[in-house]
């Protein structure tokens, strides 16, 4: 089976999912990268060399190739790439799945535009009776893409899978001893909602509560959230770090006792979850984000809250923070699920099952993870759902 992934660029987000595909397949599979990657994502240290890798192909340097492994493969993934990379396959009718976050992250009152909504029937709808799948990287995506009758019972959970790193569970709690580390990461932007957590440290230092914050990022955010902690008297309490590579964010992370989610809606995923996860962190996530209701189950591998709400938000941190125990339970679950199931190779392999069912005609889908059916969840209701099903 020849599978061929296309998207802007490769990230290391969607490195192992690649590797994994490519270990599974060998010369089958091809990644085929049609951008470059934004300046902020590199000052991220999210720069990858993909000609390191067996499996990449720029597009524009080396088109003819890329065109045949776009049309003439079994099976193709198409991510970040616009619709007109695989226009001739989709008229062709065959087998691919399209791979999305949420399209209306600010407010799906954009979905009934005319022009909008006839652009996404040309691009979507259009396909429904043909063998074009959606890979949900996210809750959300659902509710999004059902407003305009798109891929009736052929939407799937997924997501994004970062590297999966396997500890002893002993040694990973023993770096969390001490006075509780909290971490949040990510770029400063409004939607993050970065000035939630300062507002909890306040709250957490008033009451008492022993604790340290550290902020790893950047952006238009910075400004304020530094005049914050100043004005709270939490230089102390409050660490602000600008942008670190990879792998040292996943070094806090294993410090770190609880890990924060603070973003609003426009969060389509947030892959700091799964690495905060894998890490052991007890993590505390707003509802909005994509990956909440897929990845966490209220207080049995995580905590969520109403995103915002930095009142149900501090709360819920201050129970952890008095409650070890509950703690380490919850980072010892969050770092199961990684292991067991929301991980590259779990997918990969769960992916190519799927696929290798529907050449033999048989649509099975899994019962839970990666490539089992995607609910309908309303942005509206997404609070009251991810506390209902756990």
């Amino acid at each position: 089976m020849r599978v061929t992934f296309i998207t802007n660029y490769l990230t290391h987000h969607q490195l192992p999912f690649a590797q994994e595909m490519y270990r599974l397949l060998g010369e089958d599979f091809a990644f085929v990268a049609t951008d470059s990657m934004e300046e902020e994502r590199i000052r991220m240290g999210w720069a990858l060399d993909g000609k390191k890798y067996p499996f990449f192909v720029e597009h524009d340097e080396d088109y003819g190739r890329s065109e045949r492994l776009i049309m003439d493969c079994d099976v193709l993934i198409c991510g970040g790439a616009h619709e007109s990379y695989i226009h001739k396959r989709l008229e062709a009718g065959r087998l691919t799945f399209r791979y999305f976050e949420r399209l209306y992250k600010k407010g799906r009152i954009r979905a009934f535009t005319p022009r909008g909504y006839f652009r996404k029937w040309r691009e979507h709808t259009k396909y429904r009776s043909k063998p074009v799948y959606l890979l949900c990287a996210g809750a959300y995506v659902p509710a999004d893409f059902s407003l305009f009758f798109a891929y009736p019972d052929k939407m799937l959970k997924w997501g994004y899978f970062p590297e999966m790193k396997t500890y002893p569970a002993e040694e990973l709690l023993k770096e969390k001893e001490g006075i509780p580390e909290l971490l949040w990461t990510g770029r400063m932007l409004g939607w993050k909602r970065g000035m939630d957590a300062v507002s909890m440290a306040s709250r957490l230092k008033k009451d008492g509560q022993k604790f340290h914050l550290t902020m790893i990022g950047e952006g238009e955010c910075l400004a304020g959230i530094l005049e914050k902690i100043k004005q709270e008297n939490l230089e102390k309490e409050v660490t602000v770090l600008p942008f670190q590579k990879p792998e040292t964010v996943r070094a806090y992370m294993e410090r770190a006792a609880i890990y924060l989610l603070t973003s609003d809606y426009e969060e389509g995923w947030g892959a700091v979850v799964n690495e905060a996860m894998n890490s052991g962190c007890a993590v505390v996530a707003g509802a909005a984000a994509g990956c909440v209701p897929y990845l966490i189950k209220h207080k049995k591998n995580g905590m969520i809250y109403r995103s915002g709400d930095v009142e149900e938000l501090t709360a819920l941190v201050t129970e952890l923070l008095k409650d070890n125990t509950l703690r380490e339970t919850l980072g010892r679950t969050a770092y199961d699920t990684i292991v067991k199931e929301w991980n590259a190779q779990h997918a990969a392999k769960c992916f190519v099952e799927f696929c290798e069912n529907l050449e033999k005609n048989n649509v099975t889908f899994r019962t839970s993870g990666p490539m089992s059916k995607a609910p309908y969840i309303s942005p509206k209701n997404g609070y009251v759902y991810t506390r209902k099903s756990t």
